[in-house]
């Protein structure tokens, strides 16, 4: 494994982190689950990254469990907030109210003191930033967070973020953004300011929900088992399970080859090509798939290697630095 510090900060975290959104407390068993777990410490990986709203609470009781008995020390936990966990009206959102709830839950279900990394799940057009950010500064000071992040924000709402933070006090260390090879909304606005404000990005979906490994094939029904055929897996994967998009992925398989890699290993050691990329998260439903993931890390990509794959992939990647806005939760009417 290869280690990396997280933006400016002098945290440093494994440059594959191990998540567990849609798989752990929902589509996969939690012995299999705690399989995967150990597989990625196994692999060396020390990052894990979670959410409340995962599985309803569930992923995070997952992940203390198969956690326990770990050195705290050796370990650097993420979480986050936003999304409804309650059906009640301040269940939800980044209010005061909500974030000093929602730390405590996360705290209780994760079996830990503190977590490393506490992240706004989304931005809350409802709540004023000033409110968020001193909330999240009350969390720092009373010891149940190390860092604060972001996820999802625009380059915007990251620099209004960045400045209250330093009038707070706190350090806003990272952003949590989509982003592979074919999905690349983040290049031209979010990286630079991060990069320019000392923010690293901690990227979900770099083998872009499985369709990077080149298992979906083109005029194919999907894979028995797989996340195109899972209820809660299969709306997010169903943008990319296109003819022309799956046409082109099956190209990349002699790239991948020519560089002794996985189609998957390639798509993840991609993302970590840039210098903006502090770490790549990678979910499993089996141990197999985390220890083929984990050989990313460290492998570094020749220049006429990465042409080539612009060149395949060109017509289908997903540029518009818009998507980050047009994406983002609405104000509730």
């Amino acid at each position: 494994m290869e280690f990396r510090h997280l933006g400016r900060s002098g945290l440093v975290i494994s440059e594959i982190a191990y998540g567990n959104w849609i798989t752990h407390g929902s589509q996969v068993e939690e012995q299999a689950a705690a399989a995967c777990i150990r597989a990625a410490l196994d692999a060396g990986i020390t990052t894990f990254d979670t959410a409340d709203v995962y599985a309803e609470g569930r992923a995070e009781e997952v992940l203390g469990r198969a956690l326990q008995g770990e050195r705290r020390a050796g370990l650097e936990i993420f979480t986050k907030v936003y999304f409804p966990v309650g059906p009640g009206r301040n269940d939800r959102g980044l209010s005061r109210k909500h974030i000093a709830e929602s730390i405590d839950g996360s705290l209780r279900r994760l079996r830990t003191d503190y977590v490393d990394l506490y992240q706004a799940h989304r931005y809350d057009p409802e709540t004023p930033l000033e409110e968020t950010m001193e909330a999240f500064a009350d969390v720092v000071r009373a010891g149940k967070a190390l860092y604060i992040g972001v996820s999802e924000w625009t380059a915007e709402q990251i620099r209004a973020a960045h400045r209250l933070a330093r009038e707070l006090r706190i350090p806003l260390v990272s952003n949590q953004p989509q982003y592979s090879m074919l999905w690349r909304i983040i290049e031209d606005e979010v990286v630079p300011t991060s990069a320019e404000l000392g923010i690293g990005q901690i990227v979900w979906s770099p083998i872009a929900q499985g369709v990077l490994t080149g298992k979906y094939l083109p005029g194919s029904p999907p894979p028995a088992g797989s996340r195109a055929t899972d209820e809660n897996g299969a709306n997010f994967v169903a943008r990319w399970l296109r003819d022309d998009v799956l046409t082109r992925v099956e190209k990349l398989r002699p790239l991948a080859e020519q560089a002794g890699l996985s189609q998957a290993q390639l798509a993840v050691a991609w993302v970590l090509q840039n210098p903006g990329v502090s770490a790549a998260i990678m979910g499993a439903s089996r141990p197999e798939q985390v220890t083929e993931n984990a050989g990313a890390a460290g492998v570094r990509l020749d220049a006429d290697l990465l042409a080539a794959v612009d060149e395949v992939l060109d017509p289908v990647v997903v540029r518009d630095p818009a998507l980050t806005k047009a994406n983002a939760p609405k104000a509730r009417t």
